[in-house]
């Protein structure tokens, strides 16, 4: 698998080094958004990194969404700092940081067509799409992942987790349900798709499922 710009990502070592007003978290947002748009065919409506603000401290990725009087839809997007040490995706321990970026990207783009377009997105919508946006891009940048380091990927991402929120909250429900759902999601594109290297088709088959709504995205996700 490549990434965005077609280029493999060897050993997915993402950006040495830190600095001053966000600009590790910022080159990463913007190779998220270059991703995700390329992947699902989207013309840039806005770039992301003029919407990055950091987290306070030990607080986690958030969208902040508001609509103006004169109609204008206002973002501003809150993630955390990634650390000063070079991310390998394939050997390092804690990805929640990177984690964090990709789903707040996720979230931008993703809201930012669907207002473009007038269309509505659900709370649920946004977080079962970033649960698959988060496997999609880390796959990219291992490269093309044998069935093995799928494997690992996922099992990381959807099974080694814990969650903010208590079983049976509004929030807490609403997570769990999109994790149970991309998991299943993700291991249908490995079985019809990643084992057989039909990469076009896995293309094809993550467009449709981003461009459907809830009811259709569960749907999708159910008949894995």
């Amino acid at each position: 698998m490549t990434d965005a710009g077609g280029r493999r990502r060897d050993g997915a070592r993402l950006l040495e080094g830190n600095g001053a007003a966000l600009v590790r978290e910022r080159a990463v947002a913007d190779a998220v958004q270059r991703a995700l748009e390329r992947l699902y065919q989207l013309d840039r409506l806005a770039d992301v990194d003029d919407f990055l603000e950091e987290a306070p401290s030990g607080g986690r990725e958030v969208l902040l969404v508001r609509e103006a009087e004169d109609g204008v839809i206002e973002m501003a997007l809150r993630v955390p700092r990634l650390g000063a040490k070079a991310i390998d995706v394939a050997r390092d321990a804690d990805l929640d940081p990177l984690c964090q970026i990709i789903e707040g990207v996720s979230h931008f783009v993703y809201l930012s067509h669907r207002a473009h377009a007038d269309r509505e997105a659900t709370q649920l919508e946004l977080e079962l799409q970033a649960e698959v946006d988060k496997f999609v891009v880390l796959a990219a940048w291992l490269g093309e992942p044998d069935a093995s380091a799928s494997a690992t990927l996922r099992r990381r991402l959807y099974e080694e987790v814990s969650y903010a929120h208590e079983p049976s909250s509004e929030h807490g429900d609403r997570y769990r349900l999109a994790n149970v759902r991309a998991h299943a999601f993700v291991r249908r594109l490995e079985r019809e798709y990643m084992q057989s290297r039909r990469w076009g088709d896995m293309r094809a088959a993550l467009r449709r499922f981003y461009r459907v709504g809830q009811e259709e995205k569960l749907r999708l996700a159910l008949a894995a």
